[in-house]
């Protein structure tokens, strides 16, 4: 009896969960507007004529249909950064990669579920710099008649963190590969689009949210910048972390975020401190040493419900350099073990990879001044790999149709040569500064287990490297400085409880060991999203095979698909 009890509750849980699932859609106009900042008009590329353009929101086991339009005078695409896309692979948006781009006066239906991921997301143009201005939130929540696994907040607040130029940002980017050096900063940083007041002439309201004495708010916090990982504080409050790139966390306590471009944090936030206004603020938190970059602070405000004062407290703002800051934050965050979704660490490893991380050069061109180091470009490489963009066809079309002479599997699973990476007396070995350019790629095995140790150099400057995975999250098992130690590294490794992530801020001039299972097949960008550093070459992709039954290989591609 208890057995067909069991058995009853079992379907009706299941079929109370199929039938939670929902088509959600949303219909995207991407053009050009006129829009004011910091006191000049300027004209932008957005969707539904706003920056940031709309918030999604779905549940776990939804599935998303998104019609974009594009109206716009640029080619452009769309990704849905850090969905798994589980067969679904023409959806996920990058450039070339998976599909060609959405030529102006065309469009192209984005279609896919969203299985076993919950938390903050978020979408981007995936062309060019045009995620500068195209980008919004995405938002996943548990499927009906299921819950977080925190208590439920009063409120759900998307906080996205972006930059703002006063030109087009396609002509700076434009400008910048033209000359072969790194593009015009950018100036003012926003939050929710908007620059806050410390910027001269900003015309635009500051961001104010309105809270409720006692209340607990989740702030849902999104890195949209460009090029410029940034801290984040509330003045007077302390937030709790219960989530990273849609994945749960254990609670952990902290007055300041840390995050890299295309990583996400979810905090709790209780109003528990006296009636009154308060500066929500971030500012950047800048790695290298000797560069420009924009040192700004955008800030929002937290107004207590009726509260009318005019003297709101500023949050003190880490230092620009505060790597101890920023690295205490991103180490010490650790996966939720048996919340919803969590999966083991994976055990025995199929494929060994050790990458490092470059900023090099390339060669100028005869007849031609550059404005990179020693008069030559600046470029970017993996294991001496610097990636280039295919032209003709996406790289997923040659896999599914078998087109040669589109990308190369002969991406190396270590560098051509072992020497001290964190040293920067290494940068006048010409070998290494010099990477060829290649569509190079790594072939994996459908469910075979990756482990990679990326490591930073130091060859141009030393950086701190937000590496994305496109189509998984990875368990973060271990990070530190200077170069990975292979005989005692593995004895720090985190087995238990490891943080899950889709981007990972490699430490300045340190290293990280990832792990993940590749299980979707398809053709899977890794890159970093440092946005100069992309057109740079910092790149290369994963081609997962198909499996053996039709479950677990890629269908064919929609009939609208964007052709080249």
């Amino acid at each position: 009896m208890f057995q067909y009890l069991h058995l009853l509750l079992f379907l009706a849980l299941l079929s109370s969960s199929v039938a939670s699932a929902a088509i959600v859609e949303h219909t995207f106009e991407v053009k050009n507007l006129t829009i004011q900042r910091l006191c000049t008009q300027q004209v932008v590329t957005a969707v539904n004529g706003d920056v940031p353009g709309p918030a999604i929101s779905v549940c776990e086991g939804d599935t998303l249909v998104v019609h974009v339009i594009n109206n716009s005078p640029y080619n452009i695409t769309i990704h849905w950064h850090g969905i798994f896309h589980l067969l679904s692979g023409w959806a996920d948006g990058p450039n070339m990669v998976t599909q060609c781009p959405i030529r102006p006066g065309h469009r192209y239906t984005y279609r896919f579920s969203i299985v076993k991921q919950e938390g903050t997301l978020w979408w981007h143009a995936h062309v060019s710099v045009l995620r500068a201005t195209v980008y919004g939130a995405l938002i996943i929540r548990p499927r009906l008649g299921f819950s977080y696994p925190f208590p439920t907040p009063y409120k759900e607040v998307p906080i996205m963190l972006g930059e703002w130029w006063k030109a087009n940002a396609v002509d700076v980017e434009n400008e910048a590969l033209a000359t072969g050096g790194a593009p015009n900063i950018s100036d003012a940083y926003t939050i929710n689009g908007r620059p806050g007041d410390l910027y001269n002439c900003s015309t635009s309201p500051i961001y104010e949210l309105d809270v409720i004495p006692g209340e607990t708010y989740l702030l849902r916090i999104i890195n949209a910048a460009l090029n410029n990982q940034l801290f984040f504080k509330v003045a007077n409050h302390r937030l709790r972390v219960v989530g990273i790139d849609a994945s749960y966390t254990n609670p952990y306590d902290t007055d300041v975020v840390v995050t890299g471009p295309g990583q996400t944090v979810d905090a709790l936030l209780t109003a528990d401190q006296s009636w009154g206004s308060y500066y929500m603020a971030a500012s950047p938190y800048v790695s290298t040493e000797g560069v420009e970059f924009d040192n700004s602070t955008t800030r929002g405000l937290l107004v207590y419900h009726g509260s009318t004062s005019t003297s709101p407290v500023m949050p003190q703002m880490p230092a620009t350099n505060d790597t101890p800051t920023a690295y205490t934050f991103y180490s010490n965050i650790t996966g939720l073990v048996g919340g919803p979704h969590w999966v083991p660490v994976p055990t025995k490893i199929d494929e060994h990879m050790f990458v490092t991380v470059n900023l090099g050069l390339s060669q100028c061109g005869t007849n031609t001044t550059c404005d990179g180091p020693f008069g030559a470009r600046l470029s970017a490489s993996m294991n001496n790999h610097s990636f280039q963009i295919p032209t003709t066809l996406s790289m997923l079309q040659a896999f599914f149709f078998n087109v040669n002479g589109v990308y190369t599997t002969d991406f190396p699973d270590n560098p051509p040569i072992v020497f001290d990476y964190t040293n920067a007396i290494n940068s006048f070995d010409t070998s290494l500064l010099f990477a060829p350019k290649r569509t190079s790629v790594k072939l994996l095995k459908y469910n075979s287990n990756v482990q990679i140790i990326m490591q930073n150099t130091a060859l141009i400057g030393v950086e701190s490297h937000p590496i994305h995975i496109h189509g998984f999250n990875f368990h973060v098992l271990a990070q530190g400085f200077g170069n990975y130690d292979p005989v005692n590294g593995p004895s720090k490794f985190n087995f238990y409880n490891p943080q899950v992530r889709n981007t990972i801020a490699v430490p300045v001039g340190g290293w990280a060991v990832i792990r993940f299972t590749a299980n979707n097949p398809g053709v899977w960008l890794v890159h970093c999203h440092l946005d100069v550093h992309l057109p740079w070459g910092l790149a290369s992709a994963f081609v997962v095979q198909n499996g053996p039954t039709p479950s677990s290989m890629l269908p064919p591609p929609p009939a609208d698909l964007p052709q080249c």
